[in-house]
């Protein structure tokens, strides 16, 4: 079929009729498919049920160090969790504080108390007249939604094939002692599923901050999520801790992870990886706000996995499961649409999402009528600060959570949809 702005008039209304008969059958299926968010489906959970038999009524709950873990202490993590953590997070166990179930919930933690306190020293943010906060774009809503939350005026940064555009993060970073940090998630970025080049995160360890109290937040989410065990299709990260010290700027970085998607994402482990000064600093909050968190389930974890192998191996598991999911929706995707001149796709090799992006001025209306037949998507808007895609032409792709077959018809449904409103669309341009 030729693109649709080859068409004429009446080839393309033909083709709107046609596209409109096929809709109404999906509308007749009554369907409820969920592609919104990025959860593991049943089957990953599965792979971790073995974690609730590691730990029983006769096991030793005490650490190598003697800690019992049953009881009070040991504010950030025992030792154990943080060696295999800081294995999975490429970083020295020294330089990581374990925390509770969710990154998330430690990235707004570091925000707030930034917010609140200062970062080493510095005036506290919420005595300042404003705070400003890069955003690649498209990226990570709930990244978004802890900034805006504190009233951070957020600054979109356009993403390329290589990471943020540099030259707009340096030229905001050195010149405005008020944009305070940049939200990053460098490998299999959510959404585009991209990994940043080794220029881009060089470039970050040697960002000249005009602000003394600028922090890179960079969420490792994905760190060894990857789709295939090809070394080829495995992307590769320039580790940003020790670029930072290279390039004497150690203090600079935030580095999270968690186990959400490795083992269960509402009983997980999460971390933070930073310089020795900002450790000291964090920790001085942290002891007014709880006395350590869950030790139990930090050995429940290192009983489990027994090393970054048994970790590295789990991964393969979900990547087998996940992996037909991405090149089913892509396989649609190219059979339903390439050579329309209507939408171009992200090809991750890992992590969670596939970067879909429309016609300028189609997204919202490609997402509501995929609604209105029965598949949920997330928001168009959502990947950009406030929900404001400029072009409305942004939708982020979610494959992992529903069955293989169910998400075959809810990424051929949606495909209708995009062919629909793009074909409508051109058509008004026509008239």
């Amino acid at each position: 079929m030729k693109a649709y702005k080859e068409m004429t008039k009446e080839e393309l209304e033909k083709e709107v009729v046609a596209l409109k008969a096929q809709y109404k059958k999906y509308q007749e299926m009554d369907l409820h498919l969920n592609m919104a968010r990025g959860k593991p489906c049943k089957e990953q959970l599965d792979l971790s049920m073995g974690m609730m038999d590691v730990l029983n009524s006769n096991e030793d709950l005490t650490c190598e160090d003697g800690t019992d873990c049953r009881n009070y202490g040991v504010l950030t993590g025992i030792e154990e969790a943080k060696v295999l953590i800081g294995d999975m997070m490429e970083n020295n166990p020294d330089n990581i504080i374990i925390f509770g179930n969710s990154s998330l919930n430690v990235m707004y933690d570091t925000i707030a108390r930034a917010y609140t306190h200062g970062i080493m020293g510095n005036t506290p943010w919420c005595k300042l007249d404003k705070v400003k906060w890069l955003c690649p774009v498209p990226g990570y809503d709930r990244h978004f939604g802890i900034t805006e939350h504190f009233g951070m005026e957020m600054i979109p940064i356009p993403m390329n094939e290589n990471g943020p555009d540099m030259d707009l993060v340096e030229k905001y970073v050195s010149e405005d002692p008020a944009v305070k940090g940049i939200w990053c998630v460098p490998k299999y970025s959510n959404p585009t599923g991209i990994s940043y080049s080794d220029e881009v995160v060089c470039k970050f360890a040697r960002l000249k901050p005009a602000a003394a109290d600028f922090r890179i937040f960079w969420d490792n989410a994905y760190g060894i999520h990857h789709l295939y065990e090809d070394a080829d299709r495995q992307d590769y990260l320039v580790e940003i801790l020790a670029e930072c010290k290279k390039a004497g700027n150690p203090d600079m970085v935030y580095k999270f992870a968690s186990t959400s998607k490795i083992t269960f994402p509402g009983s997980g482990i999460a971390a933070i990886a930073t310089s020795l000064n900002n450790l000291e600093d964090i920790t001085k909050t942290m002891t007014h706000q709880t006395i350590g968190h869950d030790k139990v389930n930090q050995l429940r974890h290192v009983r489990f996995f027994g090393d970054i192998h048994g970790m590295t191996e789990h991964m393969k598991k979900h990547a087998e499961i996940i992996r037909p999911k991405f090149e089913a929706v892509e396989e649609i995707f190219d059979t339903e649409l390439s050579g329309l001149g209507i939408a171009k796709w992200t090809i991750p090799n890992g992590g969670y999402f596939i970067s879909f992006d429309a016609l300028d001025g189609c997204a919202k209306k490609i997402v509501e009528k995929a609604k209105k037949a029965g598949v949920l998507m997330t928001d168009a808007g959502a990947t950009w600060p406030y929900h404001n895609d400029p072009k409305d032409s942004n939708i982020r792709v979610a494959p992992t959570y529903p069955p293989l077959e169910d998400l075959k018809t809810a990424a051929t449904l949606f495909a209708l949809c995009v062919k629909l409103v793009s074909a409508k669309k051109i058509l008004e341009e026509m008239q």
